[in-house]
């Protein structure tokens, strides 16, 4: 350990550092990712799903290599279409629109029962360049618009959701980073006071972000995991709260250690020491956490498992190697104006944390009972909270595509623009369509078309699509089908879909969440050496977890917001993220007074972790808020509805749970906090050698003690 130290913050050796890391990140580049993230999220179901099984059935079909554009057509005025306008949408089915269709034909509109509305189905052939996709799309648009004054013209179905979905994307990546480098710079020069210092952390952890993103896609690549924008995006989120952290922790122990040391190198290498086996216990809880979604049934669970582990893996990488090498080749003016002076007056026995820490421990009862009492108020949300998004209420600002989904959605059977697509053997078909029409939530079955091996029958349900109705007449269909002739009858279409999407993500979920908390237990049994500190940091950030739940879904009520529902996977996500984040302040500041109990005793060393930590922790807490909270400059209420939640949670994290309630546990439980562990020194001892003037104020030791304690080996800030 001492010679990697001396090799990252020696002369002769900490350039050579940079240039081998920035050497190999050139190498990254020019490797390459050798793959593009998707545009836009799947479901990520796996093939045993039903509504899966349904799908590959369908490509044995004759049109399975067929796709299709919906065309809607509305009055702009809201009422009955003319004759003429109708004879003119029906002339599009034999204009150019032909030349588009593999098959040149075109069936001829539908007209609703009001006479509103007019559907015009267009078959395609199915694209895979999006820019040829999108190209195409855009002559669909034209030439369904031309000649058609004062109507309103829709292009939905799966052709208009893909392009649609695709445009919203389009740069959603380089918005989310240059955003997430603004917010990250101003913070970080804020927190600094200081015109350059800023600009070390923000390029390296910047370059951590780009190699991180390079590893997961080559790691992704490698196993057979697709990243889609989302994930990468959420990635780059992650890679940079994360590895400013890192960052600012360093940092604020290596300025600690200018004023100790009168070498800025051996100052460094005091610095991670002290600070490196949080940092490493914070990026493998985060790490460890993030790869229990490996376990999940969702490929896209996983995917986001492995691609921001790797990323945290990175950035701890990067704020332990590299970091520490970029610093110490300046000198202290870095810091300039608030230049650290060696021998100047401890900052830490002057922190306001410090003070705050010494109120607590006066009554830690009541502070506690308080704490819990506002964690309580914040969760009572979570009574009222509702789960599960449509897809067109995905979308913070809705685009062509859902817009004619709602045009149809009202003209037309709730559920005809979504119909059930079941799959039944020929013999089984006819008996199927009988079982069908005779269930309640279902307006009509027909059989659309048949193979030697499978019929294929369309069933038109009386609810919206995605709705606790239609996931209710799915699983009547799926439990009626079943004992129907051979009973191999399976229920598939969109509605399906997002009921096997729910139902994975349930299971994920019953899976993970229990892992999570046991693998962040482990460690922090591992670090602290306690059982009973571990048990209390983590049901206070499991309490916060729950806070800033409740706390948002009041906020999403509001008409900022609107939102109808949580999506589905969001609450497995937040609460990853912030248990896993979350408990990283509390290990920042109980591994602090972890070192300072040896010479200080439990009480005094909780009081001066948190005079150390106080500043950096609560600058660290309100950087990652910020960052997450740029997730919502994404397109997607999935995204903006998780930098939400965990903005909340960590402002919580933060400003209450890691400042006072984790300080009022420890200052009720005394020496038992690291049970089954004795302190080295004990709240009794620390008191019986300190002096009388110090044991009344409850002061920390001020600078000239802590340098004493360091010439007798002891391992005091």
């Amino acid at each position: 350990m001492n010679r990697l130290l001396r090799v990252l913050t020696s002369a002769r050796t900490s350039w050579i550092v940079l240039v081998v890391a920035f050497a190999g990140v050139a190498a990254l580049f020019a490797l390459g990712s050798s793959s593009s993230a998707e545009t836009a999220p799947g479901n990520g179901l796996p093939d045993s799903a039903e509504s899966v099984q349904v799908s590959k059935i369908l490509e044995t079909f004759p049109d399975a290599d067929t796709t299709s554009a919906l065309l809607v057509f509305a009055a702009d005025d809201g009422q009955a279409l003319s004759p003429e306008t109708v004879a003119a949408i029906q002339q599009k089915a034999f204009g150019d629109l032909v030349d588009l269709t593999p098959d040149g034909f075109i069936p001829p509109p539908q007209v609703s029962e009001d006479g509103t509305v007019a559907l015009l189905v267009v078959p395609l052939e199915p694209e895979t360049d999006v820019a040829a996709q999108t190209a195409r799309a855009e002559e669909i648009r034209a030439l369904a618009a031309d000649g058609l004054d004062g109507v309103r013209t829709y292009l939905t179905g799966p052709e208009g959701f893909e392009v649609d979905i695709a445009a919203v994307f389009d740069g959603a990546d380089f918005t989310l980073l240059l955003t997430t480098v603004i917010v990250v710079a101003v913070l970080l020069l804020i927190t600094y006071r200081s015109p350059w210092l800023w600009l070390v952390p923000l390029i390296v952890i910047g370059t951590a972000d780009a190699s991180a993103g390079i590893v997961a896609r080559r790691v992704a690549e490698a196993v057979g995991v697709q990243l889609d924008a989302s994930i990468t995006g959420i990635l780059s989120v992650l890679v940079f709260g994360a590895g400013t952290n890192y960052a600012l922790l360093l940092i604020a122990r290596y300025r600690d250690e200018l004023r100790l040391a009168e070498d800025r190198r051996e100052a460094m290498r005091r610095a991670v020491r002290g600070a490196g086996p949080a940092i490493i216990a914070s990026g493998s809880t985060v790490a460890l956490a993030l790869a229990t979604l490996l376990l999940g049934e969702l490929s896209g669970n996983r995917a986001l498992g492995l691609a921001c582990a790797v990323g945290v893996v990175v950035a701890m990488i990067f704020a332990l190697i590299v970091l520490p090498a970029a610093l110490v080749l300046f000198g202290r003016w870095l810091f300039w104006p608030y230049i650290p002076r060696f021998g100047s007056p401890d900052a830490i026995s002057r922190s306001p944390w410090g003070k705050l820490g010494r109120g607590v421990s006066r009554r830690p009862a009541v502070v506690a009972i308080t704490g819990a009492v506002v964690l309580g108020a914040l969760a009572s949300g979570l009574f009222f909270v509702q789960t599960g998004l449509s897809q067109n209420d995905r979308f913070l600002q809705k685009p062509d595509a859902v817009k004619g989904q709602e045009v149809l959605a009202e003209a037309f059977s709730a559920g005809a623009t979504s119909p059930a697509t079941v799959v039944a053997k020929p013999a089984d078909a006819e008996a199927v369509v009988e079982a069908a029409t005779g269930l309640e939530g279902v307006d009509s079955a027909r059989i659309v078309e048949a193979t030697t091996d499978w019929a294929r029958i369309d069933v038109t349900l009386n609810a919206s699509a995605e709705t606790p109705e239609a996931f209710a007449a799915i699983e009547r269909m799926r439990a009626d089908f079943d004992g129907i002739g051979s009973g191999q009858t399976l229920v598939g279409g969109l509605d399906a879909q997002a009921l096997d999407v729910a139902g994975a993500q349930q299971r994920d979920q019953s899976l993970i969440i229990p892992l999570i908390l046991v693998l962040v237990f482990i460690v922090l049994v591992i670090l602290l050496r306690s059982l009973l500190a571990p048990v209390l940091l983590l049901l206070a950030v499991v309490a916060s977890f729950f806070s800033a739940v409740g706390a948002a879904w009041w906020l999403f009520q509001t008409p900022l917001f609107a939102f109808p529902a949580i999506d589905t996977n969001v609450l497995l996500f937040s609460f990853l993220f912030l248990v896993a984040l979350g408990v990283d302040y509390s290990i920042f500041l109980v591994t602090r007074a972890q070192e300072e109990s040896r010479t200080l005793g439990t009480t005094q060393g909780m009081i001066r972790a948190l005079a150390a930590t106080g500043a950096v922790i609560t600058n660290a807490g309100i950087l990652l808020a910020a960052v997450f909270a740029v997730l919502g400059v994404l397109p997607l209420i999935t995204l903006t509805q998780i930098g939400i939640i965990v903005c909340i949670g960590v402002l919580i994290d933060t400003l209450l749970v890691r400042t006072v309630i984790v300080p009022a546990m420890a200052f009720i439980a005394g020496d038992r906090f690291w049970w089954p562990r004795r302190p080295r020194v004990t709240d009794a001892e620390a008191a019986a050698h300190r002096t009388p003037d110090a044991a009344q104020t409850g002061a920390e030791p001020n600078a000239t003690q802590t340098r004493a304690a360091r010439r007798k080996g002891m391992p005091v800030a």
